[in-house]
């Protein structure tokens, strides 16, 4: 009958008299620091224990003082006899006669330490003896003899070894120091830190005053958060109908839409230890240490549970893996995503660990990064609506002195677009400019310069432009607005200016765009026709063009090739759609050459239909153009009101979003579309027309 093992490891009974041998004990930096000191020590011994030779008296009496070589004496007593310590002359040593100094191990060939000694009865003796051998020579020719005490001497020694132990180790502490990342020491993480987290811990200690209040226009997404932050604080409200904590949180938007100030939103809520860290942190040249940073990070994080970590820019460790690596090389990103792919998905559901991470480019991220389990909800922050940017307006209105007539709806309504970073500036901006008028308080007209500012940049009073050119400013931003007030689905004109602003800017012209997410064929070609106003209204006046049209030119061929090549509104490409937000055509096109050249002919004849379609418009309006041009010459900035008195009302009924919002009709949360249109359409609320340099 055969035996038949079993899978099971057999126990293991221990002998309870039998010693347990005690574990080797832990490494500890002050061996270091030891052992330094110890070589040290030894090293300043060896060095100042005199290496002098013993010689005679006639050696020293026939050899040196008769041929005048000795530089001094120093004689001390020690025990019953009287010792001198020798001091050759520099030059003398080179002389043969003293090669045995060298030979003994002296390497201190100096005058500053005696090479050779030798003993005598007394004090007495040893003057006598020098001065009878010294008697023909005259008396400042006499070699010097010094009578000192042995124990000065040993004094001396010590205290020059205990100055030189104390200025190295001091100089060791600094570098040291400097090494481990700080004066505390503490996860710094160079050398001996260097696979430690940077994470900067926020406890009871240190606490984020920034709570919910203090962020607006993010409604949807503060409801997301604030439920995370309702997780923590009472877990067993969801537990107990079975509910599970959800792992992880990506905050994705644009920069500037506040995904960073709703992170320290839920670090000032939550009041549960918060770490905060950028994707960055984990990145270092040598190998391994991401990985090791990540593990140490979570490793802190299970010791404070339940508690949240704050990762921003994520994308800088979480991009798609097996993407433009080099072939046989050791990608370390890599690495570091692997292991918190690893750690996001290895630590149970009741360990009270949620990770936050921001990002402005989720389509760069890893899928497995993104897959439920690990974060299992993406919380979009997308740029303030109407509603939402008053509401950030009236949040950074409060420490700014404001007079009565500075409304926040119609800021708001004025600046279409904007995100939350770019409002608050733009109220900074008012404080600066009242400021500098030395004004009580910041007015309608210090907003209406701030947004200027924001949008085309420093005005520049002094800058010299000659009439020529100013003239062709003028009837270029004349051309814009025409187009703009006689097209229909064009956005109405704000302010149209030709005051030079910003690095190059020489004029620009202002609108206010509808907020909308889904565009028409008839919509964008309107737009893409007030573009090309500028350029037109050159040709026609001037009949040359110049090279402020950069700026305008570059807006219509991309919004050519966007409709022609993205969503599908040409007729002989058809209704087909090569938009790659992720680059993975960035090597290999998925159409062929014969496509590529359709796409480049259709959109030349886009451009040019739109052109002669302006050039027609232009020319049925050009005593407009021309009052226009000239009211800008003599005013330099116009507003929809200036062009109401020369061109009349505008011949088109519909009413703007700013009317109906501020008069309290319009909606008060639009929808978002998922099919609105993506980042390639040009924003056409500002034309901003650039001289460029052609080389």
């Amino acid at each position: 009958m055969k035996d038949i093992k079993s899978d099971k490891k057999p126990s293991i009974r221990r002998n309870p008299n039998k010693k347990l041998s005690p574990k080797a004990p832990k490494f500890n930096i002050t061996w270091i620091y030891a052992i330094v000191v110890f070589a040290i020590l030894a090293g300043s011994m060896f060095l100042g224990t005199s290496s002098a030779k013993l010689i005679s008296w006639q050696r020293f009496s026939s050899q040196m003082l008769e041929n005048r070589d000795v530089d001094h004496i120093d004689a001390y007593k020690s025990g019953d006899l009287v010792y001198a310590d020798v001091y050759i002359k520099q030059k003398s040593l080179k002389k043969s006669l003293y090669n045995d100094s060298q030979q003994n191990g002296n390497f201190n060939l100096n005058s500053t330490s005696p090479q050779y000694y030798f003993s005598d009865g007394t004090f007495d003796n040893l003057t006598q003896r020098i001065n009878a051998v010294e008697k023909d020579l005259p008396k400042n020719q006499k070699t010097p003899i010094n009578f000192i005490s042995h124990e000065s001497i040993w004094s001396n020694v010590f205290m020059q070894t205990i100055l030189m132990i104390v200025v190295f180790v001091g100089l060791w502490l600094f570098i040291m120091r400097r090494m481990s990342g700080g004066s505390g020491g503490g996860p710094g993480g160079q050398i001996f830190n260097i696979g430690k987290s940077k994470a900067t811990l926020f406890d009871k200690e240190a606490q984020v005053s920034v709570t919910f209040n203090d962020v607006a226009g993010l409604e949807e997404a503060k409801y997301e958060v604030m439920e995370i932050v309702d997780f923590l604080k009472n877990p067993k409200k969801y537990t107990n109908l079975g509910g599970k904590i959800p792992k992880g949180a990506l905050l994705v938007g644009s920069p500037g839409t506040g995904k960073t100030l709703l992170a320290k939103a839920v670090a000032g809520e939550a009041q549960v230890p918060f770490f905060s860290l950028s994707g960055s942190d984990f990145v270092e040249m040598f190998v391994g240490v991401g990985a090791s940073r990540v593990r140490d990070l979570f490793r802190q994080a299970k010791d404070k549970a339940p508690c949240i970590i704050f990762i921003d820019e994520i994308d800088a460790i979480g991009r798609a893996r097996g993407k433009n690596n080099m072939v046989g090389g050791n990608d370390e990103r890599e690495n570091t995503l692997n292991q918190l792919l690893v750690e996001m998905d290895g630590f149970g559901t009741d360990s009270g660990i949620i990770i936050l991470a921001a990002t402005n480019r989720p389509d760069v991220l890893d899928s497995a990064l993104l897959r439920p389990g690990r974060f299992d909800r993406q919380i979009s922050i997308d740029k303030p609506d109407l509603i939402g940017r008053e509401q950030i307006f009236k949040v950074h209105l409060g420490p700014v002195k404001t007079s009565d007539e500075v409304d926040a709806k119609k800021l708001s309504a004025q600046t279409p677009g904007f995100a939350g970073a770019e409002i608050a500036n733009v109220c900074n901006e008012a404080a600066l400019i009242a400021a500098r008028k030395d004004k009580e308080a910041v007015d309608m007209q210090d907003f209406q310069d701030a947004i200027d500012r924001v949008i085309g940049g420093l005005e520049k009073k002094n800058k010299i432009i000659s009439p020529e050119e100013k003239r062709i400013v003028a009837y270029h931003e004349a051309g814009h607005a025409i187009a703009g007030w006689f097209l229909e689905h064009a956005d109405p004109l704000v302010k149209v200016s030709i005051v030079p602003r910003g690095v190059a800017a020489l004029g620009y012209a202002q609108y206010l765009p509808k907020e909308q997410f889904l565009y028409t064929t008839e919509q964008l070609l309107d737009e893409m026709s007030v573009s090309m106003g500028g350029r037109v209204a050159e040709d026609i006046v001037f009949g040359k063009i110049s090279t402020g049209a950069l700026s305008d030119l570059e807006r219509i061929t991309k919004l050519a090739y966007a409709m022609t090549k993205i969503y599908g509104m040409n007729g002989n490409v058809g209704n087909v759609s090569f938009y790659d937000p992720q680059g993975e055509y960035q090597f290999n096109k998925p159409y062929s050459d014969t496509t590529a050249e359709m796409i480049d002919n259709e959109v030349r004849k886009l451009v040019d239909s739109v052109y002669q379609s302006t050039k027609v418009l232009l020319i049925e309006k050009r005593d407009g153009l021309e009052k226009l041009a000239a009211k800008l010459l003599e005013k330099e900035v116009l507003f929809q009101s200036d062009l109401e008195e020369i061109l009349g009302k505008r011949p088109f009924d519909e009413r703007t979003t700013y009317d109906k919002f501020v008069n309290g009709e319009a909606a008060l949360n639009p929808g978002v579309d998922n099919n609105a249109i993506p980042k390639e359409v040009i924003n056409p609320s500002l034309d901003i027309d650039a001289s460029a340099s052609v080389l």
